[in-house]
């Protein structure tokens, strides 16, 4: 068993979970959509960013490029999330939810193609 393997497989999970966590429910309700698991899926796709960097393979590429997406998406949806409590003065709307959980969506596809990469290596990986 490879540690470093484990380490980023779990967090490549994590990622996805986290954020179909967030993604779930009625996309206009703030009151399902929790704010920290927002901020938690950000947090572990940043260090499942982190962690494809030193894969210098073509599946590792894609896997970067996969993170990075959702990491970008994620972080538009926490500073929407963000300007709609802090800023904006009609506050946290249907508007503004649909628009958050729309990006975690997106994250979520993104999340869901590195899952499916990850299974396509494991699967893929012959001992020699």
């Amino acid at each position: 068993m490879n540690l470093e393997k484990v380490v980023f497989g779990f967090f490549v999970l994590l990622a996805a979970t986290l954020n179909f966590g967030f993604f779930i429910g009625d996309m206009r309700d703030p009151e399902v959509h929790n704010r920290y698991e927002l901020f938690a899926a950000v947090i572990v796709n940043l260090i499942a960013l982190v962690l494809k960097f030193g894969d210098r393979t073509q599946i590792g590429a894609v896997h970067l490029a996969t993170s990075l997406v959702a990491a970008l998406q994620l972080i538009a949806a926490a500073l929407v999330y963000g300007y709609a409590t802090y800023v904006s003065s009609a506050g946290l709307t249907e508007q503004f939810m649909a628009a958050i959980v729309s990006l975690s969506g997106g994250a979520l596809l993104a999340n869901v193609v590195s899952v499916v990469l990850l299974v396509v290596e494991t699967v893929s990986f012959h001992r020699g």
